[in-house]
């Protein structure tokens, strides 16, 4: 049967349409993995990729920015991952960026991220090789989480073992617990030093006080800090210590004297060291005491002559007129 031609029409329609649609797919998903655009390489090493595949996306700071392009193995450690990157972002990525791998959303496919840098290094260029940062597995964190949940049952037990030997009263915190004559001891025990915490406070702000009070010039200290009265101290110690070498040079002499004294042959060595001369003085003393005696009877026996009787009255009338004046 031959066909017509609307029928012609509507298929030769149906085919351009079909390649319209499937030439605006190719392109958006062509321009999705930056194969139209302007790109450049940009490759970094990984430990474990953790299922990163071909296709998947690359962003930067939240923006998709390229494609993973090739996966390679370099060695049993190494992974070398090859991203194609917008040529216009490349002037907005320094050398200290870092690339990690993550997930799209909870459950979605594993992309790269590249973390900005410092911006204190030069730009990047076509094939340079990033630091990179491996992400944790899944087994790393299960193994962290099976630790975890050991050590809580370990401290679970632990606890469950205190919290019975305080409730029996066993340890300081059972018998605080359950000892009352223990609680009120420690109860005055804590009023005690809550009241030598007080007397201590105020010890010490007296004496605060009394190092204040230091500075005042009215007192001993406060005239000791005061230039002027050091400076007249200073002068005192000084003319004391001459004063007490000028009293040793005294000293010194005197003892030189008393020498010259003891070992010389004047008078007073004779007088101090020779006996019988002494004797020979007191006994001349004696001799004169006598003599002054004998002279004193013979004035009176003088007076009471008639000879010298007249001359005697005269002198005691005129020291009578003399004492009258």
């Amino acid at each position: 049967m031959e066909k017509t031609t609307s029928q012609k029409i509507k298929l030769g329609l149906f085919v351009i349409i079909g390649l319209m649609v499937f030439i605006l797919a190719i392109y958006f998903i062509g321009d999705k993995q930056k194969m139209f655009g302007k790109t450049t390489h940009l490759e970094t090493v990984f430990n474990n990729v953790n299922g990163l595949q071909i296709g998947n996306n690359v962003r930067y700071s939240g923006v998709n920015v390229g494609t993973v392009r090739g996966i390679e193995m370099i060695n049993d450690t190494n992974i070398k991952v090859d991203m194609i990157i917008d040529k216009n972002i490349f002037k907005h990525i320094k050398k200290d960026a870092v690339a990690t791998i993550g997930s799209d959303g909870l459950v979605g496919s594993m992309i790269i991220n590249i973390i900005p840098g410092k911006g204190l290094k030069p730009n990047v260029e076509p094939g340079d090789v990033i630091h990179s940062q491996d992400r944790i597995r899944t087994d790393d964190i299960l193994n962290t989480l099976s630790k975890t949940n050991q050590n809580a049952a370990i401290l679970t037990e632990n606890l469950l073992k205190i919290t019975n030997d305080i409730n029996q009263g066993k340890g300081t915190v059972g018998l605080l617990i359950s000892d009352i004559e223990m609680a009120r001891d420690l109860k005055q025990t804590l009023h005690y030093l809550k009241i030598s915490g007080k007397e201590t406070s105020l010890s010490v702000s007296n004496l605060n006080k009394l190092i204040t009070s230091l500075d005042n010039k009215k007192n001993v200290i406060g005239v000791l800090k005061d230039t002027a009265v050091a400076a007249k101290i200073k002068n005192i110690i000084f003319n004391l210590n001459q004063s007490s070498t000028e009293i040793d040079k005294v000293i010194g002499n005197l003892n030189k004297t008393v020498l010259n004294i003891k070992d010389g042959k004047g008078a007073i060595n004779y007088l101090s060291n020779d006996p019988n001369l002494v004797q020979n003085i007191d006994s001349t003393m004696i001799n004169i005491n006598e003599a002054s005696k004998r002279l004193n009877e013979n004035l009176e026996a003088l007076k009471h002559n008639f000879l010298f009787r007249g001359y005697f009255k005269k002198q005691e009338k005129a020291k009578l007129k003399e004492q009258k004046k």
